[in-house]
């Protein structure tokens, strides 16, 4: 007996993952998982086994199979959130050698049918009425697209039940097949990135490309086959997709939220010990923080500030006093703040934009360990990550890069800054149809170009300092990088988002979206009538506090880099209303072009 156990045990420490979908075997025989994907059912929460996730995902392949879907074809995935039925299709398409072509929530009509055509999409499988609603309205201009179905079962529309059948012998030996073939070099799918101008790219990731991340990844995050995690970002974006794929192969159990609007109310029943998120979910979580306190009496209040000030000198190093000042913060108020997301968050993975450095300390001094990566869509996406070890963070920096990724500076200033360079196996295959846009992407050594500015700082942690695209002239020759100014307008209470306008123009200015919830708290305590947004905007005594907000950064400025003048937007910049990238990056020459007036009033 202990022969044969030993045996065993030899063979499952050689079992190895080189493609996503081998993802799922790899954890059935390491880490056999009895809630492995859970998600939300009208009589509670659903929990699929490793187990049953392969038997999932061979009905998928079953089905596609008998839909004709040859190898190399795109089957397309369009969705508000992620669930296990999107990973069952996902990973049950691969395995039979079709590539997976997910579509973002907020796209829109033209988007949809310039990515469907672009792609050749041959199955599209969307979210629900809505979305198919949405699809329907372009179908007759896709020749390739054969048929759409639901994840909501709907009359007289196909939905994923109706996709999925049980696979016979045939179908088994034809998956084997299929599988044999597939080197970890081919096209595991294609993620199409909105960019700022134009139409979207079509980023083609191969199976070694995302694995090579993940296993790159996986030493640095303490997450095991003992945790719980959280899934609430759109799996459309990779960089959600790729933690989702490494929850998978540690074996850790994977929970995803019902809808956007449930997500407060589903972290407090998970109780995920890990969870990746975007910066503006924790501005929020900080807002709600403050709001409740705010609706608290004085002493509560003065308590709350007193945690918040001792939370934001956090830097991982502690001396006594600082150590009992954050026992007593932890006792009084940070404990709450761990109830709110649970009560068992020990970790939060951060990308997609820039994190404000305060909130990171914050909420790490909380015992909410905050640890913010950078990468992009055509990485994979991960370059570099702070990590969890002692000494292995620095806030205000996107962390050390991660092993097999070499990056490099490109010709570096006085200051050490540069065009951030990457070299490694987690490079794309290229963007789709788009051969010369790909060749562009790399320099003669081959090292692929980002467009991002960084340097190096504290030896080997990289911080990015603008995006080279963005970074302006002003008539007087001075070099602005706006993504700086941004982050430090957007860290104030007052104001929600911004854009640095003075490209080849005298002096530097600002687009500011005031936070409309804390002016309007702010009115209530200094007795200014408050109305709605659009008049506030224009109110002069709002003007006069957002002057003090400006002038106070500004101190903090170059005098280049000074905002002389600014312009109050009373209408929040969204993806729907075309301001935004799917990733909440700001598509700058809309904003331009939509506040042309404004801006040339601020010059006049």
């Amino acid at each position: 007996m202990k022969t044969k156990t030993k045996i065993k045990n030899q063979l499952i420490s050689q079992i190895d993952f080189r493609r996503l979908f081998d993802i799922f075997p790899y954890q059935q025989a390491k880490f056999p998982n009895k809630a492995a994907l859970v998600s939300k059912q009208n009589v509670g929460w659903k929990k699929y086994s490793s187990d049953e996730c392969i038997t999932q995902i061979n009905r998928v392949s079953a089905g596609l199979l008998n839909l004709g879907l040859k190898r190399g074809e795109k089957v397309g995935i369009m969705t508000q959130l992620g669930s296990p039925l999107w990973n069952f299709l996902d990973l049950g398409t691969q395995q039979i050698g079709g590539v997976v072509v997910p579509l973002h929530a907020q796209i829109r009509e033209h988007e949809i049918e310039y990515i469907l055509n672009d792609a050749e999409v041959k199955f599209l499988i969307v979210a629900n009425r809505e979305f198919y609603e949405r699809v329907s309205v372009v179908r007759d201009k896709v020749l390739s697209l054969k048929k759409i179905f639901t994840f909501e079962k709907l009359p007289k529309i196909p939905s994923y039940e109706d996709l999925v059948i049980e696979p016979t012998a045939k179908h088994l030996a034809e998956f084997e097949g299929r599988k044999a073939s597939i080197h970890e070099d081919d096209l595991a799918t294609i993620i199409y990135t909105s960019g700022t101008t134009g139409n979207p790219k079509g980023v083609m990731l191969s199976h070694k490309n995302i694995v090579s991340n993940i296993k790159a990844t996986i030493s640095l995050v303490p997450i095991n086959n003992g945790n719980r995690t959280m899934s609430f970002l759109p799996m459309s974006h990779v960089f959600e997709r790729m933690v989702t794929y490494t929850y998978m192969a540690v074996g850790a159990s994977v929970y995803y939220a019902e809808r956007r609007e449930t997500v407060a109310e589903n972290i407090k029943e998970i109780r995920p010990h890990y969870f990746a998120s975007v910066p503006r979910f924790l501005e929020k979580v900080y807002d709600s923080i403050i709001e409740q306190g705010n609706e608290k009496g004085k002493m509560t209040q003065k308590i709350l500030n007193w945690a918040i000030k001792v939370g934001k000198r956090y830097d991982g190093k502690m001396g006594l006093i600082y150590f009992f000042k954050l026992k007593i913060a932890d006792l009084l108020v940070y404990r709450r703040w761990r109830k709110a997301l649970g009560g068992k968050v020990e970790g939060v993975i951060v990308g997609a934009a820039a994190l404000q450095p305060h909130l990171g300390k914050l909420f790490s001094a909380a015992g909410i360990e905050i640890r913010e990566g950078y990468g992009m869509t055509e990485t994979s996406p991960v370059i570099s990550f702070n990590r969890f070890e002692p000494g292995g963070v620095h806030f205000g920096t996107v962390g050390i890069p991660i092993p097999s990724v070499e990056v490099k500076i490109e010709n570096p200033d006085e200051n050490g800054e540069g065009m951030i360079l990457v070299k490694g196996p987690n490079i794309m295959l290229g963007y789709h149809n788009l051969p010369e846009r790909t060749m562009a992407k790399k320099n003669e050594e081959g090292w692929f170009k980002t467009g991002d500015v960084g340097k190096f700082v504290h030896k080997r942690f990289l911080q990015i300092t603008g995006r080279q695209k963005d970074i302006f002239k002003t008539s007087s020759g001075k070099y602005i990088a706006p993504t700086i100014l941004e982050q430090k307008l957007n860290a104030s209470k007052f104001i929600n988002t911004s854009m640095i306008v003075g490209f080849q123009k005298p002096f530097v200015t600002a687009l500011i979206v005031p936070n409309f919830f804390q002016l309007k708290k702010w009115c209530t305590e200094n007795d200014v009538h408050w109305t709605a947004p659009q008049f506030m905007a224009i109110n002069p005594k709002v003007e006069s506090l957002m002057k003090m907000v400006v002038e106070e950064i500004n101190t903090h400025l170059k005098n280049e880099e000074r905002i002389r003048k600014f312009h109050l937007c009373y209408e929040p910049w969204e993806v729907a209303t075309g301001e935004m990238t799917y990733t909440l990056k700001l598509k700058r020459n809309v904003l331009l072009e939509k506040f042309e007036k404004d801006i040339n009033k601020m010059y006049e």
